[in-house]
């Protein structure tokens, strides 16, 4: 009996045998007008194979270039597109760029960072305090998230002064948002409670890798 495993490998197997056979048989015809009918015809074939990705851009192309490929790059038709060349199946992509943004603070993210640096050019006012405010708010709400238990507002200051380098501070008689009531909303929109909250993982000043507590760390070590 003849089995697959006896047969030759199929360079592009989501074509079957039966395509891979049929361009094989392109690279006997020595006419080069019947060959390149052939292949219109054999891709045409193709298409019916997989005929729910007919709307993928440049689908007929991808379909030209995988007859080249299983022929080994050797066919040589009048096709609408260029023939590949070997080195573009092998070629790897360009890597892209991770971007290299440090956090000083996990819990916060790199968007408070430059809602902070846009706050800092405002010029001295109402308006500036407001937005220092709220975004001392935020950073209280966004600090609960992570750690149940509580957190105080020296600690907010603290980091809000951190974060935009001495740039922002909070005034004495600034209060900011009660730490029951943030927890109360959050356990509300969330509608599943406190225990489903308390599943959240929780934020652990002695286990962020960022700058500021890394330094802090190794200040108190010296």
């Amino acid at each position: 009996m003849d089995y697959n495993n006896s047969r030759e490998k199929l360079i592009i197997p989501e074509y079957g045998r039966n395509v891979q056979k049929l361009v094989e048989y392109l690279l006997t015809v020595e006419d080069r007008e019947k060959r390149s009918n052939l292949a219109r015809s054999l891709m045409n074939i193709m298409s019916q194979l997989h005929h729910d990705q007919r709307d993928a851009v440049d689908y007929k192309r991808k379909l030209w270039d995988h007859i080249h490929i299983i022929s080994g790059y050797r066919l040589d038709v009048d096709g609408p597109y260029p023939a590949p060349s070997p080195d573009e199946l092998v070629k790897k992509p360009e890597r892209i760029p991770y971007p290299q943004e440090e956090i000083r603070f996990r819990p916060y993210g790199k968007n408070i960072a430059k809602m902070i640096e846009k706050a800092s050019e405002f010029e001295d006012g109402p308006e500036k305090d407001a937005l220092i405010k709220n975004i001392a708010n935020h950073l209280k709400k966004s600090y609960l998230n992570w750690n149940r238990d509580s957190v105080n507002d020296v600690l907010i200051a603290e980091h809000l002064k951190v974060l935009s380098k001495g740039r922002l501070e909070l005034s004495d008689d600034i209060r900011l948002i009660h730490t029951n009531e943030i927890l109360a909303r959050n356990t509300s929109t969330s509608g599943t409670g406190h225990s489903q909250a308390g599943k959240r993982k929780k934020y652990n000043p002695k286990n962020d890798k960022s700058s500021y507590h890394r330094d802090a760390r190794n200040r108190k070590k010296n």
